[in-house]
């Protein structure tokens, strides 16, 4: 296990045994003050993305004061892959597992994207793991994106993905030609998505934050059904495209600014609970 020491947060990462995968952790704690929160945030990146892609920006505010802890799902950045499709359901799976192993008994979650959709069947499947969610750019129903989505994703190809993502994948990947198999992968996820049953968004019982973009894939009618389905939820919607309130890499402006509107509000959602 790698670790290293800065001076906000400490740093360490790790592999563990999960479910047949290699599975590749990041936990960044506070130094110099103890945390706010007793309960870690797990963070779950978006398809085709790393830990660091989807969260890089972020990371060193909400770890400030909580411990963080991001993963790498199966096929993606230094997780290995294994000879089954990817679900989101077997990615909550892989997640619980990995909390298991750490002994990890109850967290939050902010997952992004496809992650988000993961966070949500982490508190279907595994209830008294959660402490709350944030689902950021979320999707659970087919309806939530404009019908083109569809179109594209049929037609999706390799050469059609975001550099930056390509890029990042070969920096970190332990075998650099499975990014191919990740794409092919992500892709047939989408192809072949269904929707999450509204019997089952209404069993989740943990605080949820619904957050999109006003300029999202995810439409801001899907984000007000899903906040009508979920209880004890709120809904933010902030200026910006697919993820680009996050400073995910694909979407991150010259100018952003990390505080500018989503860590505030992640920070008071999850020191309301």
């Amino acid at each position: 296990m790698e670790n290293t020491t800065t001076d906000t947060p400490t740093f360490k990462s790790g592999y563990s045994d999960v479910n047949g995968l290699n599975m590749y952790y990041e936990i960044y704690s506070p130094t110099g003050q103890p945390s706010r929160i007793g309960k870690p945030l797990v963070l779950i990146h978006g398809g085709g993305s790393t830990i660091q892609t989807s969260f890089g920006r972020i990371i060193p505010l909400l770890a400030k004061h909580r411990q963080v802890i991001g993963v790498e799902l199966q096929a993606h950045g230094r997780t290995s892959d294994r000879d089954t499709d990817l679900s989101f359901e077997q990615d909550a799976d892989d997640v619980a597992t990995l909390l298991k192993n750490l002994r990890i008994g109850k967290a939050d979650f902010l997952g992004f994207s496809n992650g988000g959709t993961t966070a949500l069947q982490v508190a279907i499947r595994y209830p008294d793991l959660v402490g709350s969610i944030i689902a950021a750019s979320a999707l659970c129903k087919r309806s939530g994106v404009p019908f083109q989505f569809w179109d594209f994703m049929k037609q999706a190809r390799l050469e059609n993905m975001p550099t930056p993502l390509k890029e990042a994948y070969k920096e970190v990947a332990p075998d650099p030609d499975g990014l191919q198999i990740m794409h092919d992968r992500d892709a047939k996820r989408m192809v072949d998505f269904k929707d999450i049953p509204d019997e089952q968004l209404q069993s989740i019982k943990a605080p949820t934050l619904i957050l999109i973009g006003d300029q999202d894939v995810i439409t801001p009618e899907h984000a007000i059904e899903m906040h009508k389905l979920i209880a004890h939820t709120r809904l933010a919607i902030i200026p910006g495209r697919h993820g680009e309130y996050i400073g995910e890499v694909t979407t991150l402006k010259p100018n952003y600014r990390d505080d500018n509107f989503v860590v505030p509000i992640i920070e008071n959602f999850l020191e309301q609970q």
